[in-house]
Formats: C-alpha cells, structure tokens, sequence
C-alpha cells in the first residue's frame, strides 16, 4: 500500500526506519507513555473523571504573609500586609488574597502542615512521604516516588490517549519531583515541550493511517529495519500508543488554549502562571488526571531584598495578586463546567518561612509548618484545619503530615491506600508511607 510522502523529504514514506524514529520515537522522548498496566488501572478505576491540579509555590510561600495572619503578633512577626475577613466567618487573609478570601466558602486551609522532613526541593512534600528527602549525595529522594508517578502507576490517565502526569514548569528540578525507583514509564512528562512532539506532519493520510491492521503492520516493518531490536522489543506497546496519540488530535487539542475565549484567559491573568492553568483545566478536562503548576523557578523564595526575588514587600507582594486571581479564576471555571468535585485543586510549597522578619526585609526557610489550600474533589470548604502558636511559627494543632496529603489525594483519586510498588531489588514499597491518613474532616 503507498503512503503519502513527508513534505520535504521525499525519500522517506510511513513505515520507513527514518519516519519511524522522527514520529513514534521522538514523541517517547519526551512522553514516558502508559504501560498496559497503567491503562488496566484506568479501566478498573472506573468512567470518572477525578483528577488533580497542584500549585507549587517553588520556594515556600510565607504563611504569615497569606493564609495564617498574626496581626496582633509584635512588629518584627506580624505581616506588613493588613488583614481582610473572607466570606467565611472568622477566617481571615491577608489583603493580599481578596479573590480567595471572596471563595474561602470553597477552600479549606491548612494552617498545620508539617515540612520537618523537607528541604529546599519538591521532593518530599510533592512524594507525600517523610522518608522521600534531599540528601546532597546523589540520591536525593531514595528512590520513593512523587504523588503524580504513583498516580500514573496506579490510576493512569483517564483517557488513555493522553499522558497520565503532566508537569507545567520551565525548571525541573527545583519545582516537579518524578518517578524515582518506581521507572522511567511513571515520569511526568514535560508539558511545555508537548504539544509539537504530536502534530501530524502535512501530508499524511489519517484516513489510511488509522486502519489498525495497517498501522501494526507499518510497526512491524519499521521494528525490522531498526538495528536494535532489543531496545524496540521494550517499547513495543508504548510505541504503538504514540503513534496513537500523534493520530488522535487530542493532546495537540488539549494543549491549544487559543481555543479559549479571550474574556476567560484575561480572567486567568496573562502571566505565565495564568495560561499554564489554563492549560492544567484544558488537560484534565482531556484525561490527564495529575497536573502540577509552577509559575517561576523559586519565585516564593523572599529571603530579602539583596537576593533574587526580593523581601516580602517588594518581592512577595506584587506576587500575590497573581496566585490569588489564578487560584479562584480556576475554581470558578472548574465549577461552571461541572468539573470541580471530581478535580482536587492544592496550592502549596516545600516549607513555609520564618516568623521573624529578619534585617533584609524578607523571611526565611522555615519547615517546622506551612499553610497551603485545597478545594474541590468534593471536599468540604469553608474550613481552617489546624493552627499555629503567636508566632505563626509552630503548629498548635491539627497537624497534617506529607503522608496524610498523600493519603488524601490517593482516597480522592480512589486508589487503594494499601497499593505497594516494587523496587528495583524486588521489595514491596508501600504508596503511603509512616501512617499516612486521610486529612480528617475533608474528604
């Protein structure tokens, strides 16, 4: 059967070696595709849609400065920002959130989340485990997986034409964690670097493309002509899925956010963590089911006004409007489409900061606790869980732990909490580490 030519470069026709590596082969580059194991676990999950969107606030967002503010707390604590009362009685922001404090009706906030375990990475806040870690030595992390890898292992995508974890972030290893020891397959794949790997070059006809006999047998003669046959044999089901997904349209289509109306994406901010939001809506609303955010490498990093990205005044405050249009533009999208109840929105970051604004106008690392939010996924709003002493500094009560954040995005995804994974050594690695429990009162 002849198959169209690729345009410019007449000697190479579908099927051959050459077309074989520059489509099927270029897009597993960048996309570790779902195993059959993966596409099972989607199968078994069942027809939602319940999916996840996480906000990373590389750097550590200041609790005192957003969520948790100690306005009767001695000068050199207490936020510059003043304090606004949300819609929910009693609970107060800083000024700085107005769009959040007018949907904290939506929103519970955890004012006692506990980062002792973490470090100035995403790992182990992002894992959900204690016993994933920065460790300096080359194996940060100890093999244990992100939140997102394990939900790529045991949910999969919800359409199995799209990628299961997508991250949306320029810089990786400072704002998204992956697979560890779990395997390259469970990987989030580069969001940004996407969207091209999966146009189909002009000239090919879909129509004969997606004859699946012929599609295997156009597999087949490329996997003969290649010189490694081994390396082939292990991506075999993958390769098949690429080519899929190169002929279905749907993650070209779900990275396409010029298909959405102009009023929508002014309502988002046209900041980069604004589109990229965007784009997290359009993908879970496409099948994936855990994308991760991130608006700038560090950029809630306010050590002061000598570094980077500034103190909390001249750093952190022209920040805030940004997260805090994004956050509530998000929610209120997710809930005019019906989606908010299957999608679990967080915002959080790997520590919060210090309680004391030190002599550069900004605020330290600080990982005795963080305040975060979530909504939707069929949470209960309207609720502060935890507290925190003074200071902002230590928490009071309600403490939540990585391993309960984990456990309380795996319950809402509906992956069983007692799921194990094996290493590489052939050990059962339980998904949910040191007790984790869902986060009492949420879910």
């Amino acid at each position: 059967m002849h198959h169209p030519h690729l345009p410019n470069s007449p000697t190479i026709h579908v099927g051959s070696r050459r077309w074989f590596l520059k489509t099927g082969s270029a897009a597993m580059a960048s996309l570790p595709l779902a195993t059959l194991q993966q596409v099972e676990a989607q199968a078994n999950a069942g027809s939602s849609k319940k999916s996840v969107i996480l906000f990373w606030l590389s750097g550590g967002p200041s609790q005192i400065d957003m969520w948790d503010p100690k306005p009767d707390a001695p000068v050199e604590i207490r936020s510059p920002f003043g304090t606004i009362s949300t819609v929910v009685p009693g609970v107060q922001f800083t000024e700085c959130l107005p769009r959040q404090a007018a949907i904290a009706d939506k929103l519970a906030v955890l004012r006692g989340v506990d980062c002792s375990a973490s470090n100035h990475t995403p790992i182990t806040m992002q894992a959900g485990n204690p016993l994933a870690r920065r460790t300096n030595d080359g194996k940060d992390g100890g093999g244990y997986p992100s939140m997102g890898s394990v939900v790529a292992k045991f949910r999969g995508a919800n359409d199995p034409s799209m990628p299961a974890f997508v991250g949306l972030a320029k810089t990786w290893t400072s704002d998204v964690y992956g697979a560890g020891h779990m395997g390259s397959k469970f990987e989030p794949v580069k969001g940004l670097e996407l969207a091209d790997k999966f146009k189909l070059p002009d000239g090919l006809n879909i129509e004969r493309l997606q004859n699946r006999a012929a599609l295997r047998e156009q597999i087949n003669q490329a996997r003969r002509r290649l010189e490694n046959n081994e390396v082939l044999d292990r991506f075999d089901a993958n390769t098949q899925r690429a080519y899929e997904m190169v002929l279905s349209g749907k993650v070209e289509r779900a990275f396409d956010i010029s298909q959405e109306t102009d009023e929508l994406r002014e309502s988002y901010g046209r900041v980069s963590v604004g589109e990229k939001a965007i784009l997290a809506r359009r993908l879970v609303e496409a099948g994936v089911s855990f994308v991760l955010v991130s608006g700038a490498w560090g950029y809630f990093d306010h050590h002061g006004d000598s570094v980077r990205w500034g103190g909390i005044e001249k750093g952190l405050k022209p920040l805030l409007p940004r997260v805090d249009q994004v956050y509530a533009a998000l929610i209120e999208d997710l809930e005019q489409r019906g989606m908010l109840d299957d999608t679990l929105v967080m915002m959080m970051g790997e520590f919060g900061r210090s309680p004391k604004i030190n002599t550069d106008a900004g605020r330290d690392h600080w990982v005795p606790v963080m305040s975060m939010i979530m909504s939707g996924g069929g949470i209960q709003g309207g609720q502060v869980i935890g507290s925190t002493d003074r200071t902002g500094g230590e928490i009071k009560s309600g403490k939540v732990r990585p391993q309960d954040l984990a456990a309380t995005t795996f319950k809402h995804l509906g992956i069983n909490l007692d799921s194990h994974w094996t290493d590489p050594q052939g050990r059962p690695i339980p998904i949910v580490q040191e007790g984790g429990q869902p986060v009492s009162g949420l879910i």
